[in-house]
């Protein structure tokens, strides 16, 4: 089972013989909702590669207060904790599982010695980089440049498109730990935006509209 998905989303990726290779020295692990599965400081030995689920990265700053820097749905992996791995550092994110997930874990020997070896591998990590950085971009764009109502709608579309659903269940202090604000302005801020018919409030759920 975890080859066929191992194979499901990263075939059109990998050639075969680098499937069969990363099914042999990858460790299969399950996580569930709210799990940690890299924290800031941890020692990095694998990068994960995400089967099934979604996973939010976060940094914190020196006080606790967090804030969300990008999502990684299946078939890609966190490109931050590449970083770490090829710098033999320790970890400056925090990845949790927004739902239950499923993730292979690569050695990073493994992961150095494919990039010089294979260019499946090679382009899918310097691609991940790109898309990262990307998105990097735009979380400090939408930090600097946009006020907190823009960010929060911002944010619930990036929801509903991860959740591949108009609905999303998550609470008002949830949001407000991703966008590093109080609950108190995000419920205020929700409102505002049910006024404006973007979106409609329910118990622990809203739907875009």
């Amino acid at each position: 089972m975890d080859y066929n998905l191992l194979q499901q989303k990263f075939s059109h990726i990998f050639d075969d013989e680098l499937i069969v290779e990363i099914s042999e020295k990858g460790i299969f692990k399950n996580f569930k909702k709210d799990d940690i599965i890299i924290d800031i400081d941890q020692p990095l030995n694998f990068i994960p590669l995400l089967l099934v689920g979604d996973i939010k990265i976060i940094r914190e700053d020196d006080d606790g207060h967090e804030i969300l820097i990008y999502f990684l749905e299946a078939g890609e992996t966190c490109t931050m904790s590449l970083t770490c791995c090829l710098g033999i550092a320790k970890s400056k994110i925090r990845a949790v599982a927004e739902k239950d997930s499923s993730l292979i874990m690569i050695p990073v020997h493994n992961m150095q010695k494919w990039f010089d070896s294979n260019a499946s591998w090679r382009n899918f990590i310097l691609q991940s980089y790109q898309i990262r950085f990307e998105e990097m971009l735009e979380a400090i764009d939408s930090l600097a440049f946009m006020k907190m109502d823009e960010r929060l709608y911002k944010y619930l579309k990036n929801m509903a498109m991860i959740d591949e659903s108009n609905t999303i269940s998550i609470k008002h202090q949830d949001i407000a730990e991703d966008l590093n604000t109080s609950r108190v302005v995000i419920s205020r801020l929700l409102k505002k935006l049910e006024t404006e018919r973007k979106i409609k409030l329910g118990r622990n759920k809203i739907v875009i509209l």
